[in-house]
């Protein structure tokens, strides 16, 4: 059990560090919301399962699969108000240069 743990912990952190890194990268608030929004689930999805793993069953297993459950439910809401209130003031998608 604890090296799947470590597993599932290793791999969500690698889909942050990728997120972090679409954050940086990325041009504007659309694509880097996208990305960091798909990521940011994912990984820590998996980190919270390898925590969960990592504690066994009890009380505190419950509280994190409670956390899991309100991220799945925040996360896209919270994604899809900063993308609404990104083009209420005016924001625009950015758009290649044409060369």
């Amino acid at each position: 059990m604890q090296i799947l743990s470590v597993i599932f912990i290793s791999v969500g952190l690698f889909f942050l560090i990728v997120a972090a890194i679409g954050v940086i990268r990325l041009p504007d608030v659309f694509s880097r919301s996208h990305a960091v929004s798909l990521t940011d689930s994912l990984g820590a999805f998996l980190m919270l399962v390898g925590i969960a793993l990592h504690e066994g069953l009890g009380t505190n297993m419950l509280k994190i699969l409670i956390v899991l459950a309100l991220l799945y439910i925040l996360n896209p809401v919270i994604a899809h108000a900063t993308i609404r209130a990104a083009l209420r003031s005016g924001l625009k998608p950015w758009e290649k240069e044409n060369s």
